[in-house]
Parts: C-alpha cells; sequence; structure tokens
C-alpha cells in the first residue's frame, strides 16, 4: 500500500509533539518541551495540559509545513490514547478526533509503550523478528517480547519505581536539580563505577525493584553526610557514576536472563533511559560477550516524541486498526498481555 500519510501527535506528559510520515518514511517531527515544571522539581500535570493547549496548533502547522503535506492529503490522524497524564491525554486525543472528524479520515489510538519499542523500526538499522526490547523510561520499565509489529508480550516489568525513577529519585537524594536522570549520566563520565557499592533487588524471574536501591542510596548518603557534611560534592562524579552503573546492572542482568530463557539474542532497548550513555554503552559491551545484536534508535526517537506515534500508526493503519471517534483516554492502559 502507497500514499499512505499519517500525522501524528504525542501529549501523554510534558512534551507536544506531531510528527507526519508517508509510505512509512519519517518526515518531521516536532516536539515542545516545557520548562515551567523545573521550578517545581517535576511535572505539574495542570500546567502540562496547558502548555499542551498553547503548544498544539503551532507544532502541528509545523510538522505539516516541514514535511511538505497539506492536511488535505493525509489518510489518518493517529494519537497517544494511553498510558499518561490524563489531562496532557485529552488534549491530543480531542485535537486528533476533532481534526479526523474534519478531514472524514481514520482515527488511530496508540499504545505509548508499543510506540517505544517500533521507534526501532524509524530508521536502519532494524531488528529481526522475534527480538527483545528493553523499555526504560520515567514511569515504565519493562521486558518485551516482539514477534511482530503489533505482536509482543511484557514477560518482566518494574514492580515499584521505574529505571528513570531511579535515576530522578536518587538525583534529588544527591542534591542534583530536576531532571536529575540526565545530570547523573554527566557527572558519571568522570567517575569511578566501583567506587562505591550499591546492593542488587534479588527479584525472582524477569521483574525489577529499584525502591529498595533507593533507600540504600537514602542511607548511604545520610550516614557519609553525617561523617563529612562535604562528602557528597567531594565525591559527586563518583557517587553518581556508582548509582548509574548499579541501575544499568540490575537491567542489564535481567536482560540477559530474559535472552537465556527465549533463546532471543536479537535485543534493542527503547525509552526515554536508552539515551542514557552508560546504558548504551553497557548494552555494547554486553552484546559483544553474549553474541548479540543489538539496536538503539536515535536520541530523537528515545523520548517522548511523536515519530514513534507514527512509526506505530503506519502498522496498525495497514492492519486496518482504527478508532472509533468515542474512544477516551487513559492514565493507565494494560500492554502486551
Amino acid at each position: 500500500m502507497t500514499g499512505v500519510k499519517i500525522l501524528a501527535i504525542e501529549s501523554s506528559c510534558d512534551e507536544t509533539s506531531a510528527s507526519v510520515l508517508v509510505d512509512g518514511m519519517v518526515l518531521s517531527n516536532i516536539i515542545a518541551n516545557q520548562s515551567v515544571h523545573e521550578q517545581y522539581g517535576g511535572v505539574v500535570p495542570e500546567l502540562a495540559s496547558r502548555a499542551h493547549q498553547e503548544n498544539i496548533v503551532p507544532v502541528v502547522d509545523t510538522a505539516l509545513k516541514k514535511a511538505g503535506v497539506d492536511m488535505t492529503e493525509l489518510s489518518a490522524i493517529a494519537f497517544t490514547q494511553s498510558p499518561g497524564l490524563i489531562g496532557s491525554l485529552l488534549v491530543g486525543s480531542c485535537f486528533a478526533k476533532s481534526m479526523a472528524m474534519a478531514l472524514d479520515i481514520p482515527l488511530i489510538g496508540v499504545h505509548h509503550m508499543q510506540a517505544h519499542v517500533l521507534a526501532n523500526f524509524i530508521e536502519d538499522p532494524k531488528p529481526s523478528f522475534p527480538f527483545l526490547c528493553l523499555t526504560v523510561s520515567g514511569g515504565h520499565t519493562q521486558i518485551v517480547q516482539c514477534n511482530g509489529p503489533l505482536d509482543m508480550k511484557v514477560i518482566g516489568e518494574t514492580m515499584d519505581d521505574a529505571a528513570g525513577e531511579a535515576f530522578d529519585k536518587s538525583a534529588k537524594l544527591i542534591g542534583l536539580p530536576y531532571p536529575g536522570g540526565p545530570l547523573v549520566d554527566k557527572h558519571a563520565k568522570n567517575g569511578d563505577p566501583k567506587r562505591f557499592k550499591f546492593p542488587e533487588p534479588q527479584i525472582p524471574g524477569l521483574n525489577f525493584s529499584f525502591s529498595g536501591l533507593k533507600t540504600a542510596i537514602l542511607y548511604f548518603l545520610q550516614d557519609n553526610k553525617a561523617k563529612d557534611p562535604a562528602f557528597v560534592e567531594n565525591n559527586l562524579d563518583d557517587i553518581c557514576a556508582s548509582v548509574q552503573h548499579r541501575i544499568v546492572t540490575i537491567l542489564m542482568n535481567k536482560l540477559v536472563k530474559a535472552s537465556e530463557e527465549t533463546g532471543i539474542r536479537q535485543i534493542s532497548i527503547a525509552g526515554g533511559v536508552s539515551a542514557n550513555s552508560g546504558l548504551r554503552a553497557a548494552l555494547a559491551e554486553y552484546a559483544a560477550k553474549y553474541d548479540w545484536q543489538y539496536y538503539i534508535p536515535k536520541f530523537e526517537y528515545c523520548t517522548d516524541n511523536a515519530a514513534m506515534i507514527a512509526i506505530t500508526a503506519y502498522y496498525k493503519y495497514l492492519a486496518g486498526e482504527f478508532a472509533s471517534l468515542d474512544a477516551i483516554p487513559s492514565a493507565r492502559a494494560v500492554f502486551g498481555e
């Protein structure tokens, strides 16, 4: 099928993004970030939804113009249906439904986590099926077995905090500003990852847990600051490197186990935390050790973006999986069961 032109909208959290895809090729991927949340140390849902309302029209307009596609040429409109902040999701879904209705074209609802996995198919090289995807973001940590573009099964997931939360909460304990995850990564590049030892949770199966690690980091910092008030300042790079090393090894050790249990050696990562340099380096190292073929999306497709919504919508369009105009967004939705 040719001539398929899809406009995709992503508004699950605090990025307003629009992308235009033509016959499986992304022609534009526009993202408007929200800096208003920095002063609060985290995303404020009400402020996020207000910013989406301000950003969505210019972002969509820019995406269409950059792609050289007129809205009357569109084959379908796609939007993030779940999961996410409900107020943010409502802005994107209402806009998409209104536009689809006005143009009398199909509507496609996309699960955010499925889209993160399929971000690996935006550009070459692409994994072949079946493959395993470690999907790590601020709100989710999952190992997904992918048997086809629309055939995925979650075989492991976090029981409490996500990996992204572990980074951000650890950064806050250390004293770094929000968003702290990228700052931990930045300082870790200059530190010794084996200077300080943090425990690895002993969770059976393929599931993850990061809450105990967070507590261990809290007590570690409290104990050492009680002895030396300047402890964090004098050891910042090594602390960040050691924290990052433990989070990454927790992720990679479960991925090794998943590969051994399934026999799958095609491995990918996706989600915002896949932009972390320590995780990327570890994947390359483990791939060499365990004879994996590995895949990582470009940085711009790791964080929340509409291009990943567009590529997922393309596969759903080809399969004839459309949403009705009364489709409602969901803050939480089951995926891959």
